[in-house]
């Protein structure tokens, strides 16, 4: 079943009005074809698609000791073919792809057997410190991506026909107009600005939502925050026809969740991917935990010891390959993400791989004295320490140091202080010292998101 054979079923099957069509738009045409695959691999068992998956895995090898240098020379320097690697569990031949790798090579990942207009050039926003440059096929890459996000939204029932807020770092210039928004996608999507919520504007924006009727709110999770806190502040209803909250491009901590689903009262449904396109995983229609797309893309968890995270539970770091973009692979790429293991099969009923959850980035841990690493996921920043507390930000450049930025409401005193560094205390131990500074803003990155910790001290998975 997960066979070449496969995709050309699907695609015969169309109506030949639809597939002349979708020739003459070929961005459109992948998509289609991709989404099809999807509507009926995802109810493919384990064995097919392990199939699927191995014979992706060969047709990319191929391709890249065939056309790509960089590529050419790593199976050369290890006295490698291609057929020595029969499965993903032969990976393991090859070395690691790390962000340094891919800036020193980026000409030799090219593909030869594209031509130059073939290739889109793609600059991550470097929110683990280290910005990267690569290569999407142009008119391939995102059609075939949306394929994939709307199989994933399709779990929560979207429809390209609904209507739709984003709040996912946009900026609309408002100079002339006075308002902070604008519609998309022939009037389905209102697209708000996140860089200018403030207590002045946020009226403004829970009034157009509700006028606007929007059925999803497609959000940063930082972003969606703002919000949330606003209406819980001021008693403010829920939107009566939001369904979920589509949260995605950043962490998805636990108590954003709680706050989220309290507010919206709704479904947050969230993923889990990245810009490279290496990796994406997203929950379902029954569970919180994150369904691998093995079409996507193969996923290993490689532990703090360099070797594969094998037994449910266990965290490693989500090294990925992609399956689908030929113009720049990318092999055994380290995405520096932490992720943990998820155990039993879903109850929806797909055979898909399970992450029981993703701990964010290596640098959204914080080093104690010891060298010993937190992750900032579980921290409860909704307890009461936090309440006269409109922003903040942790930031450490020390071991065992950690600097706590906060901009004040104007009810906060020293007692706030003292709450918030006893409850940091209990929740971090005694291996971090934390030292409280206030500030008048805290700036999101260029790309609109929020990044609760800058860390600026070095860390590996070997750390863990």
């Amino acid at each position: 079943m997960g066979t070449k054979a496969g995709l050309a079923r699907w695609v015969s099957r169309a109506n030949p009005l639809t597939v002349k069509a979708l020739s003459l738009v070929p961005s459109y045409r992948t998509y289609r074809q991709m989404y099809a695959l999807l509507q009926e691999s995802q109810w493919w068992s384990q064995k097919d698609l392990a199939v699927y998956q191995a014979e992706a895995l060969s047709r990319l090898l191929d391709h890249a000791y065939e056309n790509v240098p960089y590529y050419r020379r790593v199976f050369l320097e290890r006295n490698l073919v291609p057929e020595d690697i029969q499965g993903p569990a032969d990976l393991e031949l090859l070395p690691f792809l790390t962000k340094e790798i891919v800036q020193a090579n980026l000409p030799d990942l090219k593909a030869r057997n594209y031509p130059e207009s073939a290739f889109e050039y793609v600059r991550t926003s470097g929110s683990t410190g280290t910005p990267m440059g690569f290569y999407y096929e142009k008119g391939v890459s995102r059609a075939r991506e949306w394929a994939f996000m709307k199989t994933q939204w399709d779990r929560v029932g979207y429809r390209f026909t609904d209507r739709c807020v984003v709040l996912r770092g946009h900026v609309v210039d408002a100079a002339t107009s006075g308002t902070y928004w604008r519609r998309a996608l022939f009037g389905r999507w209102l697209i708000m600005s996140s860089h200018q919520m403030t207590e002045e504007t946020l009226p403004d924006y829970v009034d157009r939502i509700r006028r606007f009727k929007p059925r999803f709110i497609h959000a940063y999770p930082s972003t969606a925050v703002i919000l949330a806190r606003y209406m819980r502040e001021h008693e403010i209803e829920p939107f009566p026809t939001v369904r979920t909250i589509l949260c995605g491009s950043e962490n998805l901590y636990p108590w954003q969740r709680d706050l989220l689903t309290e507010v919206f009262g709704c479904r947050v449904f969230s993923w889990y991917g990245n810009s490279e396109q290496t990796v994406l995983a997203g929950e379902c229609e029954e569970s919180t935990r994150y369904h691998i797309f093995p079409e996507y893309g193969i996923v290993e968890l490689i532990g703090r010891d360099g070797r594969p995270v094998r037994a449910p539970g266990g965290m490693g770091e989500v090294v990925a390959t992609n399956l689908t973009n030929y113009a720049c692979p990318l092999i055994r790429y380290r995405t520096m993400d932490v992720a943990v293991l998820g155990t039993d099969a879903c109850s929806c009923g797909r055979a898909y791989p399970l992450l029981e959850k993703v701990e964010g980035r290596l640098q959204e841990f914080i080093v104690t004295r010891s060298g010993h690493l937190i992750s900032v996921t579980p921290i409860n920043y909704e307890s009461e320490a936090f309440e006269n507390i409109k922003q903040f930000q942790m930031y450490q450049e020390e071991v065992g140091e950690l600097i706590m930025k906060i901009v004040r409401k104007t009810a906060y005193t020293e007692k706030d202080t003292r709450q918030l560094t006893d409850e940091l205390r209990c929740q971090l131990g005694d291996g971090v010292n934390v030292h409280v500074r206030f500030v008048d803003e805290i700036p999101r990155t260029g790309g609109g998101k929020f990044r609760y910790l800058i860390q600026k001290l070095p860390i590996s998975i070997g750390d863990l």
